[in-house]
């Protein structure tokens, strides 16, 4: 699986960047339940999240059977790790997930992105935060991320087919 410091470069933009913490808010290179990752997406960020959105690491799978190999990770919105008494740090609320997988199966990779429970977050945030926050998660419910999210999902699928099964 393509390291999340190596999002932007596979996307072919560096538009929105990731990067991995541990649960405490420090850089770390392994992927593990209860793991943070802090987003940089273009435009303002709120106030609350220190000027990123943040979301957990809720769950993590791989498998396989006789046909195909996975590996997956299911992300929900939470707190900057640096002000957690602040609420949530993100755009949608934590009712929301968003769930990765990249799957072979036999000579082909497959990757998925799947957003789940999308409401923006309104409640209790700052009128500025608040009308960021309604802003771009209006924008993502309709559709306008799914370039960013389609060029990862690509970029993660060549970037996996180039280097063969690392799954």
């Amino acid at each position: 699986m393509i390291s999340l410091k190596r999002w932007a470069k596979v996307c072919g933009t560096e538009a929105t960047t990731f990067e991995l913490l541990n649960a405490l808010g420090t850089a770390t290179a392994e992927l593990g339940e209860g793991n943070l990752i802090k987003i940089d997406i273009p435009g303002p960020g709120t106030g609350v999240g220190g000027g990123y959105d943040w979301v957990k690491i809720e769950k993590i799978e791989s498998g396989e059977n006789l046909n195909e190999q996975f590996f997956g990770f299911r992300v929900r919105p939470c707190a900057n790790p640096e002000n957690p008494a602040a609420g949530i740090a993100h755009f949608f609320k934590d009712t929301a997930t968003s769930t990765f997988l990249v799957r072979l199966s036999q000579n082909t990779v497959y990757a998925e992105i799947h957003g789940r429970n999308e409401v923006p977050n309104t409640d209790d945030t700052s009128f500025f935060d608040g009308l960021r926050n309604m802003t771009v998660g209006y924008t993502a419910k309709i559709g306008l991320s799914y370039p960013q999210w389609k060029l990862l999902a690509d970029g993660l699928v060549s970037q996996e087919e180039a280097v063969g099964n690392s799954l």
